[in-house]
């Protein structure tokens, strides 16, 4: 019988990380499953990106900026009081994190309280982002918010 050296060790070390590595690729093959783009149309996106950054740092400095809250009826946007269907368009994307199959795209019209709600029976428990762009007295906003629908 041999004796055992230090030769040995590190053969035996390789030989078990590899097989560690092997289990791993086998035993977890599904690492990528949540692994959508966040939209379809991502590349022509980021090329237009620059007008997105421009339209978020407009709303960043505007003195009153648009709310959303919520309640059982769904989640309600509610705008400063200048706002109006005649000098204000108003779109929102509201992407599902996990699932793109529940992402919601509207074009809307603000109510009497310069408000719009999107009806709870559209939405999902779970996580959403909601991206909201308007146009008034044609200079384009944006903002984005993290919600939580429960």
């Amino acid at each position: 019988m041999k004796n055992f050296s230090w030769g040995h060790g590190v053969v035996i070390a390789l030989l078990a990380f590899i097989v560690f590595i092997l289990s791993m690729m086998f035993l977890f093959p599904n690492g990528q499953k949540n692994s959508e783009m966040v939209t379809d149309n991502y590349y022509e996106e980021e090329l237009k990106y620059q007008d997105v950054i421009d339209a978020k740092k407009k709303a960043d400095e505007l003195p009153e900026k648009p709310v959303y809250s919520q309640d059982p009826k769904g989640i309600k946007i509610t705008f400063p009081k200048e706002y109006n269907n005649s000098n204000t368009t108003v779109k929102f994307v509201l992407n599902r994190t996990d699932d793109q199959n529940l992402d919601i795209k509207k074009s809307v019209q603000l109510d009497a309280s310069q408000s719009f709600t999107i009806p709870s029976q559209v939405l999902k428990v779970g996580n959403y982002t909601l991206r909201l762009s308007w146009t008034k007295d044609k200079t384009d906003y944006r903002m984005d918010y993290d919600v939580i629908w429960k």
